[in-house]
């Protein structure tokens, strides 16, 4: 999707530094996952029209500023992180609930979890991811994280219809066994005996093909979210495998 702007956007990328910027950034959340993609869940609020966890409380969140937009209005992007310290003062990281991540807590390795990643829908297709990974790519740094990683989703719940996308990311781009989380339940994409790779491409989202490109990787098999509505693979991506024009994509303008 390309830009629909109307005006010059002036960007700034940054931890979230106040609550009302927090709220923003949930309400951006509630836009993306609630109205577009029809999730819910038991701590979103429907009259403010946010979307929260329990998580926030403990999280970190990028947000993207558009201050061209009125000041209640200019978060227009989001990543959440949450570090291993943060995922112990809460119990778990988020993705815990889906993937056992037990080869990535013993690796002994930083690790940092991102998660809710969204553009709002003027946004995409421009300059706006940029400006989030370059804020992102300042947050590994400073805090030296070696492994990134996080829930990515498909819409919809029916596997079946995906089943050609996941098929070709299990076979084309699974994580090393080393890296190699795995889902939890009983959720089971459907065997394909052939896969068309470019139509297979074409359904899976933007944001898993950009990492991909970063050099991610998948987790074995797939988690099935009834409440937001969409089919969840875990990625991870090594930053230190990768490769300097890799680097570039994120981090090469700072």
């Amino acid at each position: 999707m390309k830009d629909t702007l109307r005006h010059t956007p002036v960007f700034e990328a940054r931890l979230a530094r106040s609550d009302a910027e927090v709220e923003g950034a949930q309400r951006l959340r509630y836009d993306v996952f609630i109205d577009e993609l029809g999730g819910d869940g038991a701590l979103v609020d429907h009259a403010t029209r946010q979307e929260a966890d329990r998580f926030d409380a403990v999280s970190d969140q990028i947000v993207l500023l558009d201050h061209a937009r009125p000041r209640a209005d200019q978060v227009v992007g989001v990543y959440r992180l949450m570090d291993q310290h943060q995922a112990q003062a809460a119990g778990q990281f988020y993705s815990e609930d889906e993937f056992d991540l037990s080869v990535l807590k013993s690796s002994g390795r930083s690790m940092l979890e991102l998660g809710r990643t969204c553009l709002h829908r003027d946004y995409r297709g421009g300059a706006a991811m940029f400006h989030l990974w370059q804020a992102l790519a300042a947050e590994i740094e400073a805090r030296k994280v070696n492994l990134l990683f996080g829930v990515a989703s498909f819409h919809g719940t029916d596997l079946d219809a995906l089943a050609a996308p996941l098929a070709l990311l299990m076979r084309d781009h699974l994580a090393p066994p080393f890296l190699r989380v795995t889902a939890k339940g009983k959720d089971k994409v459907p065997p394909v005996t052939q896969i068309d790779r470019i139509a297979a491409l074409k359904q899976v989202p933007s944001l898993i093909k950009a990492y991909l490109r970063l050099g991610g990787r998948v987790g074995q098999g797939v988690y099935v979210d009834h409440a937001f509505n969409t089919t969840d693979v875990c990625l991870v991506l090594d930053t230190d495998a990768m490769t300097a024009r890799q680097r570039s994509i994120y981090g090469g303008a700072r």
